[in-house]
């Protein structure tokens, strides 16, 4: 890790942190109600360590072979006590992977169904492990992403309210790609007043007090419509090869 790469990553994150408050404040909202996940992967662990060096504490990654090689890679370079890192999933979970992943992530981001909710519930139940997730949510029914339509996803929500070792967070979206942010806020608005919807049935609010939307070119948008998480990649380690 280079004094280049670690001032590149620290003047980045400023930047994105100085657009965080921006917009929280255009919402009403202090800065620190919006917790920024560095999206990760692909990148270097020099990269992740860089970042955390200057503050970052919360990073996403897509897969879970990849989050684990890290995780490892900074257990034998005798770092993961001297760093203090929270790890996220935030890529599609496939079943055969649930075992690797209970209890490897502050958060996975990404259940889509209730046999995976369950699944997740029953290995993280028998390893003695409390895992908090979210319910990803499908608005767009775009076929190369994952997510659950409404009222599955609604569901999902009674499903997690009712696990024994799984903590239900919140919902989370994954927007179709438009070039202008304006053109992306219905789906974060659809969001959140899903999320109203299901608080108004009689959901706990503990258990919907998180919503992970927004990255890199529209997160300003999804804070101004309620966003706590924004995943944000490009803006801090650059665009990807």
């Amino acid at each position: 890790m280079t004094d280049r790469t670690t001032d590149h990553l620290a003047a980045n994150l400023a930047a994105v942190r100085a657009r965080i408050a921006r917009a929280a404040a255009a919402g009403g909202r202090q800065a620190s109600d919006v917790r920024l996940i560095a999206v990760s992967k692909t990148f270097p662990l020099e990269d992740v360590l860089a970042a955390a060096a200057a503050g970052q504490r919360d990073f996403g990654e897509n897969r879970v072979q990849e989050a684990l090689q890290k995780q490892q890679a900074l257990q034998q370079h005798g770092r993961a006590t001297e760093i203090s890192i929270d790890w996220h999933l935030i890529g599609h979970l496939q079943s055969n992977k649930v075992r690797r992943a209970a209890g490897a992530f502050a958060c996975i981001h990404s259940v889509d169904s209730i046999d995976l909710m369950r699944r997740l519930d029953a290995v993280a139940a028998d390893t003695g492990v409390r895992q908090d997730v979210l319910v990803q949510v499908d608005l767009a029914g775009e076929a190369t992403k994952f997510g659950a339509p409404l009222d599955e996803a609604g569901r999902i929500v009674e499903a997690g309210a009712a696990c024994r070792a799984l903590s239900l967070c919140g919902l989370m979206l994954l927007p179709p790609y438009l070039e202008d942010p304006e053109q992306v806020r219905p789906y974060f608005r659809q969001l959140r007043e899903f999320r109203d919807r299901l608080l108004a049935r009689g959901v706990p609010p503990v258990l919907l007090r998180e919503l992970s939307m927004g990255m890199s070119h529209d997160f300003e948008v999804a804070i101004e419509e309620g966003a706590t998480m924004v995943r944000v990649g490009t803006a801090i380690f650059g665009a990807r090869a």
